[in-house]
């Protein structure tokens, strides 16, 4: 079973999404626009989920977990609960 470690950032609007996404590739870090504004509980840890397996996540945000590259911010990726920046950190198969 695959498993991968990320962290993400959860915002209700894809404009807002954009602006942290281009704050962040512009050298801002990750982690501390995680915390303050990330909708997700994991933003208090800088946005860290932790490990997880291939299935734990909603399929959108499987589907960039574990085909997309490593150590590079992705998104906007919209679910059900908003839009989401991605990071992923680790991945093993």
């Amino acid at each position: 079973m695959a498993k991968a470690r990320a962290r993400h950032i959860l915002v209700p609007e894809e404009q807002q999404c954009l602006e942290l996404k281009e704050r962040i590739d512009n050298g801002e870090d990750f982690a501390a626009i995680a915390r303050e504004h990330s909708k997700c509980p994991s933003g208090q840890k800088g946005g860290d989920l932790g490990e997880f397996t291939q299935g734990q996540m909603v399929p959108e945000f499987d589907k960039v977990v574990f085909n997309d590259e490593l150590n590079k911010v992705h998104g906007p990726v919209r679910t059900q609960f908003g839009y989401h920046l991605l990071e992923v950190l680790e991945r093993t198969d």
